[in-house]
């Protein structure tokens, strides 16, 4: 509680259309108008649903109107595992521990000294027991029984969440080389095919992220976290998370596939729809206009 009322201190604005977007809710129409609200007040612009020029702005039109019920199973931490299992192979997967409906049903005896919690409902319901003797299992019971009460599309109408059976999963813990943090590869996919790969390093600490092509040449632009301003080598199985990607968002408008690459063994992350909601301004602005028109709507074509 503490948290939440620190965080509306810092964005009283925020928070206020959030509390204005749990009263427009119910239709099509009321999210449209209430995405053009938060939509102005994040990225500073009108949003454009008519003619839609940058990948925010088709973001948004792709919330509101590629509603495939099946991208909710791609989205779900614990159905996704089904469709990498027969798409890509079960090699792919982080070896499941257990999922559950309720904290309290969880039986930590019977989990490893090393385990990773997730909700399977939305993002940013995360939990890391490096050490079972030390883990505050408290802390952690108040944090995801927090997070399983909330509806993720309520906030930025990111759809594909709206329906989602909250539940909890583990995972076995990986870690790098040397026990070092992992990097998160986050490949940008465009109608089946993947154009840029954002590596987020140092993700427990100090967050940061670092963007190449396709070609792993490194492009100067900054979305959610700063520039690590390190040299990041070229991964050793890039070009097999590149097929992977190309396998996974085939016949899809756009879509983020991410993936970790751990001692040689590529494992898959999880798959998103709309990378920070379309709600997050990318510097120098051209970049959002060339990310946007990679994304070619039905609209478009209609024209």
């Amino acid at each position: 509680m503490r948290d939440l009322l620190e965080r509306i201190i810092k964005e009283p604005v925020l928070y206020l259309i959030y509390a204005l977007g749990r009263i427009l809710n119910g239709t099509l129409w009321l999210d449209k108008v209430y995405l053009k609200i938060l939509f102005r007040f994040r990225i500073g612009k009108s949003l454009n649903l008519k003619k839609p020029k940058t990948y925010n702005e088709k973001v948004q039109w792709l919330k509101l109107y590629d509603r495939n019920p099946e991208y909710s199973k791609l989205v779900d931490k614990y159905e996704v595992r089904k469709y990498i299992a027969k798409t890509i192979g079960e090699e792919y997967l982080i070896p499941l521990l257990g999922v559950w409906k309720r904290f309290e049903d969880i039986d930590f005896n019977k989990l490893p000294n090393q385990f990773v919690l997730k909700c399977t409902h939305d993002s940013g319901g995360v939990i890391i027991c490096k050490d079972k003797s030390t883990f505050d299992r408290e802390a952690a019971r108040k944090k995801l029984n927090r997070y399983l009460k909330r509806n993720y599309y309520i906030n930025s109408r990111e759809w594909v969440y709206k329906n989602i059976k909250p539940r909890i999963i583990a995972e076995k813990y990986i870690v790098g080389e040397s026990g070092a943090d992992l990097k998160d590869y986050k490949f940008m996919c465009y109608h089946g095919q993947p154009k840029t790969v954002d590596i987020i390093s140092n993700r427990e600490s100090d967050p940061r992220s670092d963007m190449f092509d396709i070609n792993f040449k490194r492009l100067p632009v900054i979305n959610y976290f700063k520039n690590s301003e390190q040299i990041i080598n070229k991964p050793e199985d890039f070009e097999e998370m590149i097929r992977l990607c190309k396998v996974l968002s085939k016949d899809l408008i756009h879509v983020r596939c991410d993936f970790y690459d751990i001692n040689g063994k590529v494992y898959f992350g999880e798959i998103t729809f709309y990378q920070c909601s379309g709600l997050e301004k990318y510097e120098p602005y051209k970049y959002d206009v060339i990310f946007g028109s990679w994304i070619h709507l039905p609209i478009e074509r209609k024209n």
